[in-house]
């Protein structure tokens, strides 16, 4: 009968996805330095279900698995402990299993220390064993029970990973599904915008067309963005593209696409950016378009006139550019906090979600560079990140 505990433990040992799979290389390591230190032939990582021992490595021998009524681990792998067995034929627990009589084996010399998630379940051992009558030094003991806390260790890595992995997975169709969706009205957005800018009535306005030629241009640019994110989220963010460009033409496009909240903030902008950077000219549009914004919202929201300048400059590893206002700043305790994901700055009524920073940081270690916070010289603050150039990034 199955009960409530063995539930939980099957379900637990299916998170670590290792039953039923090659070998992985770091429990083979752990097993094999669980031989060596101990001085015995044989180690093995078994996982013990309700109905069968898997072992899932093992040094000595080829893993396999057998029914948990042979297993000789599954008699004890649930108390709480490590168990030492000079000679199990002169052990009533073991003396007629058939891994000590012969029949699969002819185990003398046993030890155990069990393999208990963090959650508290007991899912196996970390098991050594020898066919001679032998004991166990202290201090080997006592590696034994470390080396089983790092097999759970290893086994936690690899459940984040599996987990990361299904997360990535899902973060992808999600960023497709948001894509398309955002395609579609932008698609309609851009054919009124043309149907407008080809209409008989804009030869009489030529104020009219400028605009609309320049929000067809910034359609165009968001069309191709979306692309490109899309393309970032599904390799997660591990490879942009590398290519030379000018920096001065790309941040004046960001302040192009932002030249609404510049006129209704009355806000200046200032650019000293005459340089090339090597980078992905997509992601590098997110990322100013992210500062510059921030700078313009976090300043008008402490009730002043924004002043913001885009700097740039040749350093030994790069590029480093900042982007610097006359706001409120970021105290010096908070500036490590606010990259992380949905926190914010001091000027907590300003709309939006805090996931700005943490995306800034993520483009900018995907280049290889780095990302901080400092006070700039009017009193506001500094966002400055280095882009490595091509033999940095090398």
């Amino acid at each position: 009968m199955i009960t409530a505990e063995d539930i939980t433990r099957r379900a637990a040992i299916a998170e670590y996805q290792v039953v039923g799979r090659p070998p992985e290389t770091d429990l083979e390591s752990l097993v094999q330095l669980a031989a060596t230190m101990c001085g015995v032939p044989t180690a093995v990582i078994n996982i013990i279900d309700d109905r069968y021992q898997h072992q899932v490595a093992a040094v000595g021998f080829e893993p396999s698995s057998c029914s948990r009524e042979d297993s000789m681990c599954a008699i004890v792998f649930q108390q709480p402990g490590q168990v030492m067995v000079p000679d199990a034929t002169r052990d009533d627990r073991f003396a007629s299993n058939p891994f000590v009589t012969g029949e699969i084996a002819a185990v003398r010399f046993y030890a155990s220390s069990p393999l208990v998630t963090p959650e508290g379940v007991p899912i196996g051992t970390l098991c050594i064993f020898d066919d001679r009558v032998r004991d166990l030094l202290p201090e080997h003991a006592r590696a034994l029970d470390l080396l089983a806390r790092q097999v759970v260790d290893v086994l936690e890595l690899l459940r984040m990973t599996h987990e990361l992995g299904q997360s990535n997975e899902q973060l992808a169709q999600f960023a497709g599904q948001v894509s398309h969706d955002l395609r579609n009205p932008l698609m309609a957005v851009s054919g009124f915008l043309e149907l407008a800018t080809d209409s008989p009535e804009m030869a009489n306005a030529p104020h009219a067309a400028k605009a609309l030629a320049r929000a067809e241009s910034a359609a165009g640019r968001m069309a191709v963005m979306i692309t490109d994110l899309l393309e970032f989220a599904r390799i997660g963010g591990a490879r942009p593209r590398r290519a030379p460009i000018e920096l001065d033409a790309l941040v004046r496009s960001v302040v192009e696409d932002l030249d609404a909240a510049i006129e209704e903030t009355g806000a200046t902008v200032v650019l000293d950016v005459s340089t090339e950077v090597q980078g992905d000219a997509t992601l590098l549009r997110a990322l100013l378009q992210n500062l510059i914004a921030n700078a313009l919202k976090f300043s008008a929201a402490a009730g002043v006139r924004p002043v913001v300048e885009v700097l740039a400059q040749r350093v030994s590893a790069g590029v480093r550019v900042s982007v610097e206002d006359n706001g409120p700043g970021v105290p010096p305790d908070q500036r490590e906090r606010v990259f992380d994901l949905m926190e914010r700055g001091v000027v907590r009524d300003v709309a939006g979600l805090g996931i700005g920073l943490s995306t800034c940081r993520r483009i900018i270690e995907a280049h290889g560079g780095r990302i901080e916070i400092d006070d700039a010289a009017s009193g506001g603050a500094s966002v400055w990140f280095i882009l490595p150039d091509g033999r940095s990034a090398a």
